[in-house]
């Protein structure tokens, strides 16, 4: 693993500083999942603690977090031997260059790409990729904010012997919206007013398409998937005569009907079709 340096991020971004900062001092990439959540208790508890009005969440019972503890170094080393990345910048705080009340303290960042690297322990119980990204996205989206980088890895043990890496990409609409509501939130704290809960939907992070999934167990599936066998034949029997029929039509005629079927040209020259009440001219006495 790359050793740390102090001083300047390389890519001209926040600049790295020892750890020591008090957490009551900025907002933080694990405070952004909860300032955009839909959690009011746990945005009031945020609010209280930045106000220094409670002290930090005791989590060292909270077995997850402290699995996430343990196996991070772990996290980190199978993230530099399954991608051939190195990591750097472990365990620094970094602040935002002009926005005083933005931090991170990073995990790590991809030397290569200057990428934050983000390490995460899940449960194996119902775990999906697209949740897990989702789950995360505040707090990826606030650290590429606050590094000035434009790439995140998102790297998961699971308690099933599963390692993930997930790559995610910076999105400019959505950090627009992530600064504006720590802003409002921020500013709540130094006022005493009480924050309101947002709800920022997340971007869907770019996952790679690598799994075949068995639908077998799924009703919906199987009752859309008789209806497509039952209908497929028909559909392409359709189309076919849709096609004859559109060849047929003369090419000044703005209107073409005959045996219940009404072709219409559109100005553009387009041509549709629709069937005429009680067959229309040429239907069968």
């Amino acid at each position: 693993m790359a050793g740390d340096t102090s001083g300047s991020n390389s890519s001209g971004g926040a600049p790295f500083l020892q750890r020591g900062e008090s957490r009551s001092s900025y907002i933080g990439g694990s405070d952004a999942r909860i300032v955009l959540g839909k959690d009011e208790n746990a945005l009031i508890r945020l609010w209280k603690e930045k106000r220094g009005e409670l002290g930090p969440e005791d989590l060292s019972g909270n077995l997850l977090v402290q699995f996430g503890c343990a196996t991070e170094d772990l996290n980190r080393r199978w993230f530099e031997r399954e991608t051939g990345r190195r990591l750097g910048a472990v365990q620094r705080f970094a602040r935002h260059p002009r926005i005083d009340w933005m931090g991170a303290t990073l995990d790590g960042l991809v030397e290569e790409e200057t990428a934050v690297f983000e390490a995460k322990f899940m449960l194996p119980w119902a775990f999906t990729e697209e949740n897990a990204a989702e789950k995360h996205m505040p707090q990826l989206q606030h650290n590429m904010v606050v590094t000035g980088s434009r790439k995140a890895y998102l790297s998961i043990l699971t308690g099933g012997g599963k390692w993930v890496s997930i790559e995610v990409e910076a999105d400019p609409v959505y950090q627009t919206v992530l600064v504006q509501v720590e802003r409002i939130f921020w500013r709540c704290v130094q006022t005493g007013e009480v924050p309101r809960v947002f709800g920022a939907e997340p971007p869907r992070a770019k996952l790679p398409l690598v799994r075949v999934v068995d639908m077998g167990a799924s009703n919906a599936w199987a009752e859309y998937a008789a209806i497509f066998a039952r209908t497929r034949a028909a559909h392409a029997e359709h189309e076919s005569a849709k096609a004859e029929l559109k060849a047929l039509v003369p090419e000044d005629a703005r209107e073409a009907v005959g045996h219940g079927v009404r072709a219409r040209r559109s100005r553009a020259g387009a041509i549709s079709f629709d069937l005429m009440a009680n067959g229309g001219p040429h239907a069968l006495q």
